[in-house]
């Protein structure tokens, strides 16, 4: 008999849990294949750093891998090894912060693409082949605008005129990032295409990726390769201002705790900012900012009541463990104790709970904690 504790059942764990997040695996894969479909010839890999933003890298990236994805990307070295154990050695793995001083001969332990973005980088992985009497393979990064990851331009046209500068080093993908591709009509995107093309002789041979979620929208001119697509993946728009192409993955719930009826001049939740001024029903949700629902959404957010009209306002400030919603109007029956409202889902669209805490899509995701009973279909 299993103690308690140990390896709860999955009904088990949603009885324990202040809140339930459903992980839509086939809307990942779904939205993977539009966006493959939309990117022609070019490659459609998948980044699944920050453990899939937040849903689970031992979960998502086995279904991509199983609909046919072949390239993964993630942003540390340890992301990248606890993926290889998850994938197995077929696909490949590219790491976008590169790598640490140090840790050289653990990329090459885990076969994983160490994605350069200066010159130490690149010394370092040449030392590392000198060493072994190998030739090894790595991604090359340019900087053609964002003032982040990458070579300088200075430092491209150094390495396009100093090829021993590579000696031992394979480079089989050159990459950059677009900094406003979400603004398909700014002009920096077609800046930024510029500065790719020119400073790709720094590795003319290699093939080419520029476009990540909302670049794949800007045409073909920018899928080169390969395309890289993150957020999109996990359901997030692609561009705020047009309607979402993308299936929405997550569905967030949160258990009404209680419900209490307060007169008219009721204070709820730290600091009295906010007051009833009618007689109200306030559900308290075993939702709160420890569970990275934000606390900046008290007061602006709201939450959905499924086959319910419109949607039911948070009020007062989010606590690190709960929530209140004014579920005034709602029958009684329908938000009793153990009942569950909906943060994130069918009513309550994940860019409208980012909307109200002041964020965007991706960091409502990743930030989205372990404390929620987790079912994934």
């Amino acid at each position: 008999m299993t103690e308690p504790g140990l390896d709860p059942s999955e009904a088990t764990q949603r009885a324990w849990a202040g809140g339930w997040l459903t992980i839509d695996r086939a809307a990942i894969v779904a939205n993977w294949r539009t966006l493959d479909d939309l990117s022609g010839a070019a490659e459609c890999a998948a980044v699944v750093k920050a453990d899939a933003y937040g849903l689970g890298i031992d979960r998502v990236a086995p279904a991509l891998a199983a609909a046919g994805c072949r390239s993964f990307f993630v942003a540390h070295l340890g992301e990248g090894v606890a993926l290889r154990t998850v994938l197995g050695e077929a696909p490949a793995i590219h790491v976008l912060n590169g790598i640490p001083p140090g840790t050289a001969p653990a990329f090459r332990a885990h076969r994983l693409l160490p994605v350069l973005n200066g010159m130490t980088q690149i010394a370092e992985w040449r030392a590392l082949a000198a060493a072994c009497g190998e030739t090894l393979a790595a991604t090359l990064q340019l900087d053609t605008g964002m003032s982040r990851f990458g070579l300088s331009p200075e430092e491209a046209m150094r390495l396009a005129g100093e090829p021993a500068l590579l000696e031992g080093i394979a480079i089989g993908l050159v990459m950059s990032h677009l900094g406003c591709a979400d603004t398909p009509d700014d002009p920096r995107n077609a800046a930024q295409l510029a500065a790719f093309h020119r400073l790709r002789a720094a590795a003319p041979d290699a093939r080419a990726s520029l476009a990540a979620s909302s670049g794949i929208f800007l045409g073909a001119a920018y899928h080169a390769g390969m395309v890289r697509p993150g957020a999109a993946l996990y359901g997030v728009p692609p561009n705020a201002a047009r309607p979402n192409p993308m299936r929405p993955v997550v569905r967030l719930q949160a258990r009404i705790v209680q419900t209490r009826i307060v007169p008219p001049g009721s204070w709820v939740g730290y600091g009295a900012r906010f007051v009833t001024r009618r007689e109200s029903r306030i559900a308290t949700l075993a939702v709160g900012y420890a569970d990275g629902f934000l606390r900046a959404g008290g007061g602006e957010g709201a939450a959905s009541l499924p086959g319910w009209p419109g949607t039911l306002p948070i009020v007062g400030r989010i606590s690190m463990d709960c929530l209140a919603v004014d579920v005034t109007g709602v029958e009684a029956g329908l938000v009793q104790d153990g009942a569950a409202l909906d943060l994130i889902g069918p009513g309550r669209p994940l860019e409208d709970a980012a909307d109200a805490a002041g964020t965007i899509g991706y960091e409502l995701l990743t930030g989205l904690g372990h404390r929620y009973a987790r079912t994934y279909i």
